[in-house]
């Protein structure tokens, strides 16, 4: 006698008993249906969510009532808005884009159409095709998140909404019995999980597009900000404010890195001043190329530049850089004050290499007629900087520059002048406001203001703008340099030793060089490299570096460092440069990819035959038995179904989970041993399939 379970009883007979069940099928499917567009809805809120950043207010309102309404008719079991209503308000809507941007094309009106487009799509779902068509509009719209963040955050909430999403669609492909929503989430995780391998592998090795594949014309580099060709009060000092990483740099040389206060990276020089604004000294005066004389001591540094997008062309470049710099897909142009700058604005993030001699002399033995463009000032701006200039010169027969120059330091640095950066306002004598009055400021009214002193004592002097210092992250050894180190020095010339670099700030906020900015002036500051949370004033970790908090910090800049080299900048030529050293390492790595694919599918293919038997419902069967083996209840070999029933009912569990046991041997017993028909055979696999996922 085979040993199958008995048949299950048949349900009552009769109008009543028809009507009963009818009744709670009919409430169990309404119940059904209600949780799966309730978790569409989520996932659908999921994707839209990352757009209220950036879109208007009202289309992120809209969408968000939108999905309101249509939560509630699913919960109240309300019917679906017309289509007469439906079509003014989704006309209105575009209307509403179009005046909003001007255009329904490009980068934010395109998104905005999208949104309001899933939105409305959910209040017009009367068919399964529509299920679809909404679920793969998420896809896209989850996509166009990538448009605006490519952070790594923005890229784990995409994969926790793709999994969300992936849910839903799997959720409405049952038929039967649903698994429990941890168990579909599990699911649906466990398929992302298997495409990852594929993923990585054709990111790896698929032709790469030159350009930055997430940018759309005219409207990709909003909000981008560097350093400017013109200089005046407050210019800095807001750009000081920013935490946005302005480049990284990492040094090559197997020795120590320089010393903070070695890092001046130049990048403007202004010398042309109208009582207020610096500007760099045009072309246009017929000037003729100087023959540059530079003499350089020592060994150069090396260093390699992953510089930001800006939109400037100006590159900032460690003192005093070697002319040898190759910048790929970019014209690289220079000038007579060692300034390197680009033909196109950079609107992407690059990489280069440069050198830098630390110690050089610069246009030494210049003709001195040839530098009167250094000693203009314009007239009947700052009387009382020019008479102190002449008392500075009377009290000083015969002082050379260098003399006069540490006369002006020493007035900033024993007078009582300030460095902040909220200085008050200047009038049109700025130089005499801030000289005699104010005596608090920034980097760039000390630069400024030196310069003017100088050229007031006959000194050929200009302002240099650019960045100093930068932070070193001890986990990947890049030096981080951001907005906040935007800085304003000065050089002095003389016919001996050439232009030589005066930092007046230096004078008064020693800190400011020897250190950083936050060491050496106190303000509110974003937590650096976890998006701006005003962290840092609070935990104070620029003065504990060791804390572990700044660990973290550190640990998540190099990750995020990384990220941007080998995700985000996975270029051309950084395949190529990758592919070619996978294949000296691995020999020809077209050959040793292409083998290991080989091996793998053939590995694949026969574990696989392996592990599927013959007929599906033994499969099923076996699957259930090593389900049962890993909870500590393995199937005897002379075991069968009736009597494994049994044992089984003796396991602790869920009353749930024991009733779908019984189900699922009772059916496999029926199937394999049973003189039924086979016409509903492909009917009790998928049962079979469904109970097998309620008994883990």
């Amino acid at each position: 006698m085979s040993d199958t379970l008995p048949p299950t009883p048949m349900p009552p007979r009769g109008a009543a008993a028809g009507a009963a069940g009818l009744g709670a099928r009919f409430a169990l499917r309404l119940t059904r249906d209600k949780s799966d567009t309730l978790l569409l809805l989520v996932a659908a809120l999921m994707v839209l969510a990352p757009h209220a950043a950036h879109l208007p207010l009202w289309i992120s309102a809209l969408a968000g009532v939108t999905l309101l309404w249509r939560a509630a008719i699913t919960w109240l079991g309300k019917r679906m808005p017309p289509v007469w209503l439906l079509v003014p308000v989704a006309l209105a809507a575009m209307a509403g884009v179009y005046l909003t941007f001007r255009t329904l094309l490009g980068r934010d009106a395109g998104v905005a159409m999208l949104v309001l487009l899933l939105a409305f799509k959910l209040l017009e779902m009367h068919a399964r095709r529509d299920l679809f068509v909404v679920i793969f509009l998420s896809f896209f719209v989850l996509l166009t998140s990538f448009l605006y963040s490519q952070s790594i955050p923005a890229a784990l909430y995409v994969a926790l909404t793709l999994v969300v999403l992936l849910t839903a669609q799997l959720t409405f492909q049952y038929t039967g019995v649903v698994p429990p929503l941890r168990q579909r989430l599990r699911t649906s995780a466990q398929l992302c999980l298997l495409a990852a391998p594929l993923a990585a592998l054709l990111f790896v090795g698929f032709p790469r597009l030159q350009g930055p594949l997430w940018g759309l014309p005219g409207d990709a580099l909003g909000g981008k900000t560097g350093l400017s060709d013109t200089m005046a009060p407050g210019t800095l000092s807001s750009l000081a404010q920013s935490d946005e990483v302005a480049f990284r740099v990492r040094f090559l040389d197997p020795g120590p890195a320089p010393a903070q206060p070695q890092l001046y990276w130049r990048s403007i020089v202004l010398g042309d001043y109208d009582g207020r604004t610096w500007t760099r000294v045009p072309r246009k005066r017929g000037l003729q190329r100087l023959d540059i004389a530079i003499r350089a001591r020592g060994a150069p540094v090396h260093y390699e530049t992953i510089l930001e997008a800006s939109n400037t062309r100006w590159l900032a470049l460690l003192e005093l850089a070697a002319p040898q710099v190759q910048l790929p897909g970019h014209r690289l142009r220079d000038s007579d004050e060692m300034e390197l700058y680009t033909a196109d604005p950079v609107e992407r993030r690059l990489r280069f290499r440069a050198s830098a001699y630390l110690d050089v002399t610069l246009q030494a033995g210049e003709q001195p007629e040839r530098m009167a463009r250094w000693l203009e000032l314009p007239a009947g701006y700052n009387p009382r900087t020019l008479a102190l200039a002449q008392q500075l010169r009377a009290s000083l027969p015969g002082a050379d520059a260098r003399q006069l120059s540490q006369a002006v330091l020493m007035r900033f640095r024993t007078q009582n002048y300030s460095y902040t950066l909220e200085p008050p306002l200047l009038g049109r004598d700025a130089v005499d406001d801030f000289l005699f009055g104010s005596r608090a400021g920034f980097c760039e009214h000390y630069a400024g203001a030196y310069v003017v002193l100088m050229r007031a004592l006959g000194v050929a002097a200009r302002v240099v703008t650019g960045y100093q210092g930068g932070e070193r992250n001890p986990v990947d050894g890049y030096v981080t340099v951001r907005q906040s180190d935007a800085h304003a020095w000065a050089e002095i010339w003389t016919a001996q030793h050439g232009w030589q670099r005066v930092d007046p700030t230096a004078a008064v906020a020693p800190a400011r060089i020897q250190r950083s900015l936050a060491r050496a002036l106190p303000r509110p500051s974003g937590f650096a490299g976890f998006g701006g949370f005003a962290l840092a004033p609070l935990l104070n970790l620029q003065n504990d570096p060791d804390s572990w908090l700044a660990q973290l910090r550190y640990n998540y800049a190099a990750l995020n460092n990384s990220w941007n080299q080998w995700v985000l900048d996975y270029n051309p030529e950084r395949q190529r440069s990758f592919l070619e050293e996978l294949g000296a390492a691995f020999g020809n790595w077209r050959s040793a990819l292409g083998a290991a694919l080989v091996v793998g599918l053939l590995w694949l293919l026969r574990w696989r035959r392996r592990q599927r038997p013959a007929d599906p419902l033994d499969g099923l069967y076996a699957a259930f038995c090593r389900q049962q083996a890993r909870h500590g209840i393995a199937r005897r070999p002379s075991e069968g179904p009736h009597s494994y029933a049994a044992r089984l009912r003796a396991m602790p569990a869920s009353e749930e989970k024991h009733a779908a046991m019984d189900q699922f041997l009772h059916l496999y017993g029926r199937l394999k041993y049973g003189a039924g028909g086979t016409e509903s055979r492909h009917a009790s696999l998928a049962t079979l399939k469904t109970l097998l996922s309620l008994c883990r």
